[in-house]
Order: C-alpha cells, then structure tokens, then sequence
C-alpha cells in the first residue's frame, strides 16, 4: 500500500497502514473494529461440521458469542474454571 506524507510517496505495509489509522480511532471505534476483525476471522476459520442437532446448535452459539466480542478461554482457564465449580482448587 502507498501512502503520501508531505509530497512523499511512501509504501507501507497494510499493518503499518492499520496500525496508523488504529491509533487514530476513539476507543469506541477500536472496539468495532475489534469486533468485524473477530467476524472476519470467523468466517475464515476452518470449516468445522457439527455432526448432531446438539453440535450445531453449541457452535452456533459459540459463533454468535464470538461476534459480540466475547473472549474464550485458554484450555487453562478453563481447567481452572471447572476446579473452582467442583471444589478442587489447588488438589493434583
């Protein structure tokens, strides 16, 4: 990508043309930009198939929760979620 700066022509890389507009956006705009940023990579993320009525059902869910922002958990987190709703914090 070309950028002009002072009569300049100047090639920068689409990340540094991103990352200069970024800087420029009010936080609420950031926060939009996140979320069509997350959408788009769910659209081209792997194809997966659910394979019964109960899995597409969850992955539909999932993919909306995604849409809106929502973060998932590291497989770490999540480890340290179930312990905590079984009462096993800290045990091996």
């Amino acid at each position: 990508m070309k950028a002009y700066t002072g009569g300049e022509k100047v090639v920068m890389s689409n990340e540094a043309v991103l990352l200069e507009c970024w800087r420029e956006l009010t936080p609420e705009a950031q926060e939009r930009v996140v979320k069509f940023a997350q959408s788009l990579k769910l659209q081209t993320e792997s194809t997966f198939v659910p394979q019964t009525p109960l899995g597409d059902k969850l992955w539909r869910i999932r993919q909306r929760a995604l849409t809106k922002g929502m973060q998932l958990l590291t497989e770490e987190e999540l480890e340290q979620e179930l312990a905590d709703r079984r009462g096993t914090y800290g045990e091996p």
